[in-house]
């Protein structure tokens, strides 16, 4: 490809990103088509009704075109697609006419644009999650249920939330992360259709949740600066001294242990002493985490000097 001895042309409905391999698609010039509008598909309806040898053999009126376009999608096959069902459906009629009824009623029932395995999928489950994020329970039960009408796997929704309840609820409001769990074990021994139900209540307790992402950004924190400072020894009298000579080396020596102190704490370092001002976890501005800073703000000096 790179010395022009092959041309590629190709098309696909599914996302490269995800279908092509990386260095094929890196020497790839990329198109994307996207859905045609209302003014394209008139085009292709009274394109293909005066054009093609079956359609133009029969008097056909379209008197309505919202139904059609709603359920394409700005999809041309799907478009011409349901044109031939409803044509076929009533050809043994003189006159073919089609209103929004007819297109409804002979397609029973709008079957979701939603590839479980494709970009759809990514889209679709990425909406979901921001819409709760964002505190929206209509937005996620909109997108929710785009999933369940598509065929997607429940439990996948509910894992999906067992990593929204921590990632982006945390501790604002800790039961949405049981909530979650609870869910997910429901959805697994209740199964489809009922399951729906369950699915519903825990996306609506999360998007009414508060929010923090506190948790996510403190663990990200520690992560940053164990990578960047290594493996720092564990101070002594952190360490662990099941054996004499263990003892002898002053391993555990001079710990305190908090249950002996009042109220269940004594200030001491728990970090290395390189990392003994660093703080990873702050807490987030919610009623639950205000109480929280202000328990550590009770303790620990560094959290006043912040």
């Amino acid at each position: 490809m790179e010395e022009g001895t092959i041309i590629l042309i190709g098309a696909t409905t599914e996302n490269p990103s995800f279908e092509v391999i990386t260095p094929l698609l890196s020497r790839c010039q990329t198109y994307v088509l996207k859905p045609l509008d209302t003014a394209h598909m008139d085009i292709l309806i009274d394109r293909v009704i005066k054009e093609d040898r079956v359609f133009k053999s029969k008097e056909i009126i379209i008197h309505e075109r919202e139904a059609l376009y709603r359920h394409a999608g700005g999809d041309a096959r799907k478009l011409l697609n349901i044109l031939d069902i409803i044509v076929s459906s009533e050809w043994n009629q003189e006159t073919i006419n089609i209103n929004n009824n007819i297109v409804t009623e002979r397609l029973q029932e709008n079957i979701a644009i939603y590839d479980k395995n494709g970009e759809q999928h990514y889209d679709i489950i990425s909406a979901f999650i921001k819409s709760i994020r964002g505190s929206d329970p209509n937005g996620a039960l909109y997108w929710m249920a785009r999933m369940i009408e598509g065929g997607e796997d429940p439990l996948f929704i509910a894992r999906r939330m067992i990593i929204l309840a921590s990632e982006d609820i945390g501790l604002a409001n800790p039961n949405g992360l049981l909530l979650a769990n609870a869910c997910f074990d429901s959805v697994h021994k209740i199964g489809m259709p009922e399951a729906r139900i369950i699915l519903s209540q825990t996306a609506l307790y999360l998007a009414t949740s508060p929010k923090s992402n506190s948790s996510y950004a403190a663990i990200d924190a520690a992560l940053e600066e164990v990578r960047k400072s290594g493996n720092i020894p564990v101070p002594l009298h952190l360490r662990n001294a099941p054996t004499k000579l263990m003892k002898d080396l002053d391993y555990g020596k001079d710990y305190k242990y908090a249950h002996s102190f009042p109220g269940n704490f004594v200030e001491q370092e728990f970090l290395p002493n390189e990392l003994s001002d660093r703080i990873f976890y702050t807490p987030a501005d919610n009623s639950r985490e205000n109480d929280i800073g202000k328990w550590l703000e009770s303790r620990w000096k560094k959290y006043n000097n912040k």
